[in-house]
């Protein structure tokens, strides 16, 4: 029996230059399950153009209350009308899915009901759709090069502006973007 293998939930995928799928060029996912069923990801490196919270929260009849009018992330492009919220471990709704003592994972209407009136999670993102993977597809994906798997923290999730998510993920993990190459040689 072969062994399992490293299990990626509660880390950041960082895409590698090069990685031939336009959609992923300098995504940054956070990875909130992954096993032998495949993976799930939320995508935090994009925004979605014209689109704020307040928008959103109007489209389902929510006052926004004192909630910021932030910017909604690409989570990605699997089900890009479905909803996603991560947010804090200090708040869980009744479908909430805990993700390594890291960051809870929400997709129902209740999450987005508690931001509007101050009674939710301390910290949160909103994200429209999510990055998915059948059984072994993203273990295949990361033998190819085409990920690089960095630590998540609250800084990165939370507090860095998106468009600088990408090469602070690297940074932190001592490694310069500007140095990785496009290409990988062939033997």
């Amino acid at each position: 029996m072969a062994p399992s293998p490293p299990f990626l939930t509660g880390k950041l995928l960082l895409a590698m230059p090069g990685i031939g799928d336009p959609r992923f060029e300098r995504s940054v996912i956070a990875i909130c399950q992954h096993d032998e069923e495949g993976a799930l990801g939320i995508g935090i490196g994009r925004i979605m153009p014209r689109l704020g919270l307040h928008g959103l929260l109007g489209q389902f009849g929510i006052e926004p209350g004192s909630a910021p009018d932030v910017p909604i992330h690409a989570g990605g492009p699997v089900e890009p009308q479905r909803g996603f919220v991560l947010h804090s471990l200090d708040w869980s709704g009744q479908d909430s899915m805990q993700v390594s003592n890291l960051w809870g994972l929400t997709a129902t209407i209740d999450v987005l009901r508690v931001i509007g009136t101050n009674k939710g999670p301390k910290r949160w993102l909103v994200a429209l759709g999510y990055a998915g993977w059948g059984p072994g597809q993203l273990d295949e994906e990361m033998h190819r090069h085409g990920w690089h798997v960095a630590d998540a923290n609250d800084t990165l999730l939370y507090d860095m502006p998106v468009e600088e998510r990408w090469t602070a993920a690297f940074e932190a993990q001592g490694i310069d973007p500007r140095l990785l190459a496009l290409d990988s040689g062939h033997a």
